[in-house]
Formats: C-alpha cells, structure tokens, sequence
C-alpha cells in the first residue's frame, strides 16, 4: 500500500508544527521547509483544521497550530482524513463486482487482516514520537529551537 502525497505533506506539517509548537507556523515557512508549493499546502490545510488536527489563526500575524498536543494525534488520525480510499483489490470496493468467487475467497478476508493491522500500527504511532525521534528536526526545518529554562547553580 503507498500512502498519497497529500498524507505525507499532511504529516509533515503537522510534524513543522509540533517543532514550532512555541509560536504560530505559517504555510510560507512550511512550504519552504520541504520545497512543496504553498497552493498544496493549503489544498491540504482544509480537511485537517475540518478534522480539527490543526488550526489556523487569520490575521497578518495568523498562522496555524496544534490544537492540542502533538502526542494526542496519531498517524492513523492524518490518515483516516487525508487518504480517500483503502481498497486494496477489486472485492473491495463498493458496487458491482465481476469476480465470481467475491463471497467464497479468502483473499478480501487477508487483505481486510493485512489492513487493520495496517491501521493498528499507524495509532501507535503519534506526530511526537516522528519528532522526537529526529533530535536535528529543528535544525533540519530550519526552525529556532525553543530555549531551555536555565538551571541555577547553587
């Protein structure tokens, strides 16, 4: 299964914003960031403020956000709202179907397994842990690290 290009930018801006949690992010930044046009950007910015996995504060200081934190949001999350189909064979899909054994294979009952265990490993999964794992994402997006609270020698 190959997830679409809107489902990877998708994750990847949720991904800026998580590292940019401090401050708003702006579809100028993220856009250079990863080299893809604004226009796409904001194609996919429409179904996740709708989905409310991000939202957007307008104004000529506006941007876009989190609305909550980066570990509450799972991948299977983006996914669900940003892929428009699953089906992964014919027998899938709704409608008629011309293959005779639709109701006595057992390929549809595999890959309904192959699928949902597909799902399962994509909840495990949250924008935190794809930005925690990178401790050079900031440096990589070309975002300022928040600072570090100063610790007082006593």
């Amino acid at each position: 299964m190959r997830l679409t290009k809107q489902t990877n930018y998708a994750v990847r801006m949720l991904m800026y914003c998580a590292a940019n949690s401090d401050k708003l992010s702006r579809i100028p930044e993220i856009a250079k960031a990863y080299g893809v046009s604004e226009l796409f950007l904001f194609k996919i910015l429409q179904p996740l403020t709708k989905a409310g996995l991000v939202e957007t504060v307008r104004g000529r200081n506006g941007g876009v956000r989190l609305p909550k934190p980066a570990s509450e949001i799972s991948l299977f999350d983006v996914v669900k709202v940003t892929e428009d189909s699953f089906a992964m064979a014919e027998c899938f899909e709704a409608g008629e179907i011309e293959c005779p054994l639709v109701d006595s294979c057992g390929l549809n009952a595999a890959l309904r397994k192959a699928l949902n265990a597909f799902f399962e490993v994509l909840e495990g999964y949250t924008i935190d842990d794809l930005v925690k794992a990178r401790p050079q994402i900031h440096f990589l997006l070309g975002i300022e690290e928040p600072a570090r609270p100063q610790t007082s020698a006593a």
